[in-house]
């Protein structure tokens, strides 16, 4: 029986700078072992253990979609003893990785539905990986209409910023990207997200909403969602920064009697509203 708590070997493909301040990094990884790429098996919304060796490991919520290929993709915040140790790293470097973990999204409940996809800072991460799950040619039939709705703190905060221009120029999708405040460069959108929501979504019927990003916007979202007609069981909340060790055994990620990184960290609003409100 493997070690759960053993990583596994991966070596950094390519390190991408995110945004201006160069604070925000995504790290393109790939298992050293074909045996250990083919045994990580996720889906969006899901997360995983990046740990360096001396420095320690943190949970990250994995950026890249399944329909991508094998290599993996973490967008990290530098932020701490490893995230700060993970930034000053160059392709070539040795790490650790375990994982998958969590519940990820329901990906058979969102067939057929209309999705409105809401986030807010990095914590867009694993939001990215369900975006271009649901794009990819060979599924996006599978669903209706597609609202990406995404905000940042000041257009230098602004993640995956190709992608999402890219995005918005496809027909078959709904883009839209929102500044806290801009600067005299930024001709796009200044608002919080919230306000965006409801000026842009029009209608709850069939569709399902999909939340993550700092704790409060995700309070400020939550109640005009509902305003809209999203039932509790239709708005999809990601708790990550609630995560710690993977699988249940810290218990530092506890809310009420669950596990945010065993139960979640996806959780519908309805599930939520049955827990202490501690998130």
């Amino acid at each position: 029986m493997e070690n759960p708590y053993l990583p596994k070997r991966v070596k950094i493909e390519n390190v991408i700078n995110e945004t201006i301040g160069k604070d925000i990094k995504t790290f393109v990884l790939s298992f050293l072992e074909p045996e250990d790429s083919k045994k990580f098996s996720y889906s969006p919304g899901q997360f995983a253990e990046i740990s360096i060796a001396g420095a320690g490991e943190i949970p990250i919520g994995i950026a890249s979609s399944p329909s991508e290929g094998e290599e993996l993709k973490f967008t990290v915040k530098k932020m701490g003893v490893v995230t700060s140790d993970l930034h000053n790293s160059s392709p070539g470097r040795i790490i650790g990785l375990r994982g998958p973990y969590g519940n990820g999204f329901p990906m058979e409940e969102l067939k057929g539905k209309h999705i409105v996809i809401i986030g807010g800072g990095f914590a867009f991460t694993t939001l990215r990986s369900l975006s271009v799950y649901l794009m990819d040619d060979a599924r996006r039939k599978d669903y209706g209409d597609i609202t990406i709705i995404y905000g940042a703190r000041t257009p230098g905060d602004i993640i995956y910023r190709e992608e999402l221009d890219t995005w918005s120029s496809r027909d078959d999708l709904n883009v839209h990207v929102t500044v806290d405040k801009g600067d005299t460069n930024w001709r796009g959108r200044e608002g919080f997200v919230p306000p965006l929501v409801k000026e842009v979504v029009y209608t709850a019927d069939n569709a399902i909403a999909i939340v993550c990003g700092p704790p409060i916007m995700i309070k400020l979202t939550i109640p005009i969602l509902s305003e809209l007609g999203f039932p509790p069981d239709k708005i999809l909340n990601s708790l990550e920064m609630r995560m710690k060790c993977g699988f249940g055994k810290c218990g530092r990620c506890n809310i009420g009697d669950n596990y945010v990184c065993k139960d979640g960290p996806v959780f519908t609003y309805a599930e939520l509203q049955k827990l202490p409100q501690e998130y």
